[in-house]
């Protein structure tokens, strides 16, 4: 069918016969045809940064989960206890507002750090980054270098390759999966997880988290690496909003490396008109996600900075000075500012306002959680008997108390309860709970008839830890008389 049939609204005489010879414009693909990218191993002052942050976050990681505290693992998040256990501290569901809190941080820290210097987080501890870094590791130590692993990949199959190609993936695979069940150690105390493992009785939803996790590691950082990032990542859709002429980012001194061309060092480049850029395309091939910065400021730029340290050795190879690509900001660069005039210009309202913002919610989360009660108590009324007459005709209601030991050691706790006149417990006074332990404690409330108004009458129970005032608990409740 030819255009003009699909386009029936163009007039005769817009429209052209196909006999006139003249060529048809080449339709564009949907989607861009994937090429594989060999990032090219680079040294220097951030990418020693980098690996810092590689080691620290993978320690972390990997070792948090072995470290005992009180007995018990120092960091465990027990779903089936419905407790997180983060070293002395013990959070149950009740305390999901810390949760909240946590995650108000992360996200103004997110928007105060990007505002200041970009995509710091993405380049050095993002964990699509430095499990990629991990994996890339890997694949030279067995593959050889960028322009090694290019040829191999271009070669036909051989004894060689496949014994490469092997030996890669299942290390890959092997790391993937140790990094699932280390993720699964959170959940499921490590020592019994491990006993499973090597007992083959893994319960199917620690095999399905421990499969599903490592398939992931190995997927996105040995095959998808930086489509992670420019595809599915929403972070670099949303991060031109943070940003501003005075956000530090890798950039490209297009005044001082334009025009670009290669050349002898021992030639005055500044004579002949070029720039400090000999266009070696070194920026390009260390870039992780394949761009050249070059060409500006664009979302798939991750911050690492690799390409700052590649460029930097070219420049002294050169003997030109360091900074042709550099962490700068907009104004910077058209205005020629120094360091003293960047930094100066980093604090501005939308910095100042973040700033204080973080700190209130850091300062009220800390207190918050310095200051809280080691004790909780949830008052129910029994709803299948709402009150009754018992013996010498006194109103009895029935109440469960769940009483929860947040703390580290064992608590005796008494209860009481006022409000109306004459009010009795007619049960246990004493509970003992164990170190975070929790019990649900029936009570019988009764009163004389007389001592309150007909329908809801409002009471309390405190809850109170013997040998130490502190530690009590005033909640209300109400009690029905007939």
């Amino acid at each position: 069918m030819s255009q003009d049939e699909l386009n029936p609204s163009c007039s005769p005489a817009e429209r052209k016969p196909a006999s006139m010879g003249e060529p048809e414009a080449p339709s564009a693909p949907l989607y861009e045809v994937h090429k594989k990218i060999y990032p090219r191993s680079v040294t220097g002052l951030f990418a020693s940064w980098r690996w810092a942050l590689v080691w620290f976050t993978q320690l972390l990681f990997y070792g948090l989960c072995w470290l005992p505290w009180n007995g018990r693992q120092a960091v465990l998040f027990d779903l089936v206890e419905r407790k997180f256990y983060i070293f002395g501290l013990i959070f149950w569901p009740q305390d999901v507002i810390y949760l909240s809190v946590l995650l108000i941080i992360a996200a103004y820290g997110l928007f105060l750090f990007t505002a200041i210097g970009g995509r710091l987080f993405c380049g050095y501890a993002c964990p699509q980054t430095v499990y990629t870094e991990i994996f890339v590791w890997i694949e030279e130590r067995i593959e050889g270098g960028r322009a090694t692993r290019m040829k191999l990949d271009q070669q036909p199959w051989s004894r060689r390759k496949l014994m490469l190609k092997t030996a890669k993936h299942a290390i890959w695979i092997g790391f993937a999966f140790w990094t699932g069940f280390t993720f699964v150690g959170y959940f499921t105390p490590i020592n019994i997880l491990s006993l499973s493992v090597v007992n083959f009785s893994l319960g199917p939803w620690e095999t399905f988290w421990i499969l599903f996790y490592g398939f992931a590691t190995y997927g996105n950082a040995g095959y998808m690496r930086e489509q992670v990032c420019k595809y599915m990542c929403p972070y670099a859709r949303f991060q031109s909003v943070m940003f501003d002429p005075d956000t530090l980012v890798v950039t490209y001194d297009i005044e001082r490396g334009e025009p670009r061309g290669a050349r002898s060092r021992k030639l005055d480049h500044k004579a002949e008109g070029k720039g400090d850029c000999v266009d070696c395309g070194i920026c390009v091939q260390v870039c992780p996600t394949g761009i050249d910065i070059r060409k500006g400021l664009q979302y798939e730029c991750i911050g690492c900075s690799a390409c700052i340290d590649a460029c930097d050795q070219v420049m002294d190879k050169m003997l030109y000075p360091r900074g042709l690509i550099r962490y700068s900001t907009e104004h910077a660069i058209e205005q020629h500012w120094g360091r003293t005039e960047i930094l100066a210009h980093l604090i501005r309202p939308r910095i100042v306002i973040y700033g204080a913002i973080l700190a209130c919610i850091v300062v009220a989360g800390a207190y918050g959680i310095a200051t809280r009660l080691p004790l909780k108590v949830d008052v129910i009324r029994d709803r299948n008997s709402l009150s009754r007459e018992v013996e010498n005709g006194l109103i009895e209601n029935l109440y469960r108390l769940q009483i929860m030991n947040v703390s580290e050691t064992m608590h005796r706790y008494a209860i009481s309860v006022s409000g109306l006149e004459g009010i009795d417990i007619a049960a246990e006074r004493i509970v003992e709970i164990p170190a975070a332990g929790a019990r649900v404690v029936l009570v019988p409330v009764r009163v004389p008839p007389e001592s309150g108004k007909k329908g809801s009458n409002r009471i309390y129970f405190d809850v109170n830890a013997i040998g130490d005032e502190k530690i009590a608990v005033h909640e209300k409740a109400s009690f029905l008389m007939p």
